[in-house]
């Protein structure tokens, strides 16, 4: 039901239930969980890539045939499908073709980064059969793309492809026909090859100041930097040796 596959310091998790557009059911749910934790455990894993099998889904939510077993779930504290009431330590890429919809789409929302191939259809999907969204979507949604835009999504349940979503900022890239899981790697295997503390601390500023006063996040981002002092003066040497010159290495 759920696949994971290390790719050097890239942790690939695909959701492998196809037949039933990679919908999430109690068991996959509780698989999830887990991968997820090895993941985060796992110190020589850096960036998590999270994708579906096949070109069809990525996700399509909660499977609404079998609802039943995700009621015990529904109080988890890692949240109804998986992980996504968890915060994860490190990156995280989705690689998104087709649907991504309803708790698809939260799970993506998830992530740090969307990657989608053309045929990427997003939706809250879930508003047609009064299913509330329950894995994060009221929460990152209007973070991404802002409460207006979030709010149309959610009161109409509308489906968006690709291209719109790019435009509105709720994918970072459209890439070619079945190359989603390629770029997503590409990226990912550039973000892991940067030094980690201060990308990690730098990835810590930016999440834990949303939302709070300007004051407060400049004051956090001060802090967080001032700890990694050291990193920076190792960095400094280097790039007096003649390393990282030219914008090489920028991990895009």
């Amino acid at each position: 039901m759920v696949r994971t596959e290390r790719i050097g310091p890239v942790t690939v998790l695909t959701i492998d239930r196809p037949e039933r557009r990679n919908a999430i059911d109690g068991p996959t749910a509780d698989e999830l969980e887990h991968a997820f934790t090895r993941f985060a455990g796992d110190e020589s894993a850096r960036v998590l890539v999270v994708t579906g099998a096949g070109e069809e889904a990525f996700c399509a939510g909660a499977d609404l045939f079998a609802l039943e077993t995700l009621r015990d779930r529904m109080d988890a504290p890692a949240g109804p499908l998986g992980f996504t009431r968890r915060l994860s330590p490190k990156p995280t890429i989705a690689a998104v073709s087709g649907w991504c919809v309803a708790g698809g789409l939260e799970l993506a929302l998830w992530c740090d980064v969307r990657i989608a191939s053309p045929t990427a259809t997003f939706g809250c999907t879930e508003r047609r059969f009064g299913v509330p969204l329950v894995d994060g979507g009221t929460q990152r949604l209007p973070r991404i793309v802002g409460a207006g835009r979030a709010l149309e999504l959610v009161l109409t349940g509308r489906l968006v492809g690709a291209e719109e979503a790019r435009a509105i900022g709720l994918v970072n890239e459209v890439v070619g026909h079945g190359r989603h899981l390629e770029r997503a790697l590409t990226m990912a295997e550039g973000i892991a090859d940067f030094p980690q503390e201060t990308l990690l601390s730098d990835r810590r500023a930016l999440l834990e100041g949303l939302g709070v006063p300007l004051a407060d996040g400049l004051e956090l981002e001060r802090r967080l930097g001032r700890e990694q002092l050291h990193s920076a003066l190792r960095g400094a040497e280097r790039f007096r040796r003649g390393e990282g010159r030219g914008a090489s290495g920028t991990g895009a």
